[in-house]
């Protein structure tokens, strides 16, 4: 399906929804381990699974958008744990999918290669859960941009 650049859309993140479930479940997760639970080392393995839900949930909401096309710069912005990243149209090597094995089956990612002017190499991968969608439709977005990288 072919979109203009007007209609592709311009920042991808994990969904809220799963964010607030994630969220949720380390909450009730965490109650149930502390009010229900009487043997001591099953209460600690309780309470460390309700911490890892809530450490994702908000490293998911720390991290919205994930991925962002930037219309004034003419580039892309990821958001990561330690803070917001710019890169310039001219600082993308490539953008390509690559599909990986898991559970059996091969699931797309979307991996951009980055150079920036000082020569630093960064590698970029995202998955449908960074992206919120398919990363073969986000890869169509940025090609409609035109920041899928040089030659391409």
């Amino acid at each position: 399906m072919l979109m203009s650049a007007d209609e592709a859309p311009l920042e991808w993140s994990t969904p809220l929804g799963a964010v607030i479930a994630l969220a949720a479940g380390g909450v009730a997760l965490g109650v149930a381990g502390l009010a229900v639970s009487t043997e001591p080392a099953g209460r600690v393995l309780v309470c460390v699974a309700a911490l890892g839900l809530l450490l994702t949930a908000a490293s998911a909401l720390r991290q919205r958008p994930r991925l962002a096309v930037d219309k004034e710069g003419g580039g892309i912005v990821v958001n990561r744990l330690r803070g917001r990243h710019r890169y310039a149209r001219s600082e993308i090597d490539r953008a390509r999918l690559v599909r990986y094995p898991r559970l059996g089956r091969r699931v797309p990612m979307l991996e951009i290669d980055i150079r920036t002017e000082d020569g630093t190499e960064r590698l970029l991968i995202f998955g449908r859960w960074d992206l919120g969608t398919n990363p073969e439709d986000v890869f169509d977005a940025l090609a409609v941009h035109r920041l899928v990288g040089r030659g391409q």
